[in-house]
């Protein structure tokens, strides 16, 4: 098995420090979801986009899906955001797990998603539902 969980890219931690990634929903960066099959490599340690190991099939695109953002917010001491559900239709494919990565600058990664075990869809809608957007289950939380 080549996931070893789900993540924050350390890269993605440290580029926050740099204002590398600006998650507004309204003039923000461009962020995509890639998903892979089991043999790819990605860790907290995956620092940018690859093709290397990434599921085809039809209704499938390299690079994968453009992502909508929610936009940043808080509640409590927790700032955080998340994305809009989405969907590859009409798919016949294969992922272990999916890399969230900013298109806008130069494909640096976000976040490993790891699927737990391979998950298909065959002449069928592919989604990938992401947890309710608010201080305790978004996909991106800073505590």
């Amino acid at each position: 098995m080549a996931f070893t969980g789900s993540s924050l890219c350390t890269s993605f931690k440290t580029e926050l420090m740099t204002a590398t990634h600006n998650f507004a929903a309204s003039g923000g960066n461009t962020f995509k979801i890639a998903m892979y099959t089991n043999s790819a490599s990605l860790t907290a340690a995956t620092t940018a986009y690859s093709a290397s190991n990434e599921v085809s099939g039809t209704g499938y695109t390299a690079g994968g899906n453009t992502l909508t953002n929610v936009g940043p917010t808080s509640s409590g001491t927790t700032a955080f955001t998340d994305f809009a559900d989405t969907t590859w239709s009409s798919s016949t494919i294969t992922a272990r797990g999916a890399l969230i990565y900013n298109s806008s600058a130069s494909n640096k990664s976000v976040a490993v998603l790891d699927f737990g075990s391979d998950k298909t869809s065959t002449s069928g809608d592919f989604t990938i539902q992401f947890p309710a957007a608010n201080s305790s289950a978004a996909i991106i939380r800073l505590a």
